[in-house]
């Protein structure tokens, strides 16, 4: 059962990163295409029609539209968003260890934590 759950989650995991062609940092254009580019031979490597075919649209809507000032401003907007979470964590945590629970204090210190990790993410990713 472990096992089947383990493989479930590793198969998500890769999904999840074949999806995204995007890089977490503002990156370039070209570092887009580029990447959008490898996903697309290892698809038709694979045999993923369908994958091809949706890769070769979002590498079309990338020539078209991708521009690395949007890529910038974008990435902006990423690192704004997660530090409005962090501080909104940090009242969450604020406000639990004012009621005194300790399971709430424990839940809001590791939703914090992991807020904070991912602004650190954002912000290592430029």
């Amino acid at each position: 059962m472990k096992l089947r759950l383990l493989v479930l989650a590793a198969a998500a995991a890769f999904t999840a990163l074949g999806a995204a062609a995007q890089p977490t940092g503002p990156g370039t254009c070209d570092a887009k295409r580029e990447a959008i580019g490898r996903d697309i031979e290892m698809a038709k490597s694979k045999g993923q029609k369908q994958r091809v075919r949706g890769l070769e649209t979002a590498l079309a809507e990338v020539n078209r539209n991708c521009t690395d000032a949007k890529l910038a401003a974008e990435h902006a907007r990423r690192i704004r968003n997660q530090e409005r979470k962090v501080a909104e964590r940090e009242r969450d945590l604020r406000e639990a260890q004012e009621k005194g629970r300790a399971s709430k204090i424990a839940d809001r210190e590791k939703k914090l934590r992991d807020a904070q990790e991912e602004l650190q993410h954002l912000k290592g990713a430029h």
